[in-house]
């Protein structure tokens, strides 16, 4: 008997399981916290774990072990600085599966994967990134204004 011993080859070819699970490992690093199958969520799972762990030691030879699997620079550069050092004093189970429900389609079991100490975004946050916006835009308007009655201006005097 092979009890626990294998993996789950998700009805894919070698190659698009081992691009798909590249590609939710990355996207978890990036936003650490992605919506996903039950089914594809345990075996990213066990893949960004490992990760996880290299990251948490900070050298050449844990970064390129980690390269060979992320591609871009960003995010390997965001785990080996951000997520690594956070999980430092973690021994494991670095990420989480919230179970969501069925899916509508094919009643696919549908879960979010996330890292533990993933926080959600603070609605206040949102609010202030607004009010910067109109800040920015409005001296963009004032300026325009300025510029036209210093037109006005010359033009008087012409006259």
């Amino acid at each position: 008997m092979n009890h626990k011993n294998g993996f789950n080859p998700l009805s894919r070819t070698t190659a698009h399981r081992r691009a798909m699970t590249r590609n939710m490992v990355t996207s978890l690093y990036r936003y650490e916290r992605v919506t996903t199958t039950k089914s594809k969520a345990l075996e990213v799972r066990k893949a960004a774990e490992k990760l996880i762990t290299r990251a948490k030691v900070d050298t050449v030879h844990n970064r390129r072990i980690a390269a060979k699997f992320i591609a871009d620079e960003k995010i390997l550069n965001k785990l080996f600085t951000e997520i690594g050092p956070r999980m430092k004093d973690r021994k494991g189970g670095y990420t989480r599966i919230l179970k969501m429900g069925y899916r509508q389609g094919d009643a696919a079991d549908v879960v979010i994967l996330e890292l533990v100490d993933y926080k959600l975004p603070d609605p206040d946050a949102k609010e202030d990134k607004p009010a910067k916006a109109a800040e920015k835009k409005a001296p963009a308007k004032k300026a325009p204004a300025k510029k036209a009655k210093a037109a006005e201006k010359a033009e008087a005097p012409k006259e």
